[in-house]
């Protein structure tokens, strides 16, 4: 098991306060050093003008980031890795939670023409704001990875030695668990409602990433989201791009990021 990222330590549902590698809050104090406002109707989004758009921390190809261990079980690369994707998001959207309300997000959207809709246990479906649309899908994820059948902490019989060591080593025993068969069609729902956090923030909230001064962070997550989603089969063309009547803002992103071959190899 990875223990270095999984663990069971209790986290808020939503909104956390940021610590060790998330963005810092900003002092309402210190201005910004640049001061965007957000796009106007038929305008181009900040996030895909220059230079924000080409803004990242990792330079290169993704490719190598994502790509599965050597020795290491792809059900465990691909737990460890949703964990982390989710935890990122998870303190970025904390951030930037108190502009995000009922007020200013009164729909899910994604896009000028698009906003997504909750479905309910059951099939019912509702229109929601979208800080309430997020808090369940934080919610149903952390209820999920909080779940032994599901995301199980003893399931690999890999468990990475120190950074002084080089390879992996085999620590079968009486407790280990398999995942589940339906544990593949469970990651490509967490995925597609991740994606739809990404996809709203960029919509409605890059300005204040980019006040936070934090665009290079959160093009490098989404990124390096985007090219495992593509790597391990998770990224449906669909999701990301839309329908042609109500596209996802991203896919234009996707499409800049593909051209010049940073997602993949």
């Amino acid at each position: 098991m990875f223990t270095a990222s999984r663990n069971r330590a209790p986290r808020p549902r939503r909104s956390p306060t940021p610590s060790g590698g998330a963005p810092p809050r900003r002092d309402s104090s210190a201005p910004p050093s640049r001061s965007p406002s957000p796009s106007s109707p038929g305008s181009k989004p900040l996030y895909l003008c220059s230079p924000f758009a080409d803004a990242a921390l990792v330079k290169g190809n993704f490719k190598t980031i994502v790509m599965l261990p050597k020795y290491c079980d792809i059900m465990e690369w691909v737990a460890v890795n949703i964990f982390d994707f989710y935890t990122n998001l998870n303190e970025f959207y904390g951030v930037i939670a108190e502009r995000c309300t009922q007020h200013t997000c009164p729909t899910m959207s994604a896009g000028p023409s698009l906003n997504y809709v909750w479905t309910h246990q059951g099939g019912k479906q509702a229109m929601l704001p979208a800080p309430t649309y997020i808090d369940y899908v934080m919610t149903s994820i952390q209820n999920l990875i909080d779940d032994e059948n599901v995301f199980p902490t003893k399931s690999s019989t890999f468990t990475l030695m120190s950074k002084s060591q080089t390879s992996l080593i085999d620590h079968p025993g009486p407790t280990d668990q398999a995942f589940h068969p339906s544990f593949p069609a469970t990651v490509r729902t967490i995925y597609r409602q991740l994606l739809r956090v990404f996809a709203h923030i960029y919509h409605a909230h890059y300005p204040q990433i980019l006040h936070l001064r934090s665009e290079p962070h959160f093009n490098s997550l989404f990124a390096h989201f985007l090219a495992f989603g593509r790597e391990y089969e998770l990224l449906e063309v669909r999701d990301i791009k839309g329908e042609p009547n109500a596209p996802v803002g991203v896919g234009l992103l996707w499409e800049r990021w593909k051209e010049k071959g940073i997602l993949e190899g």
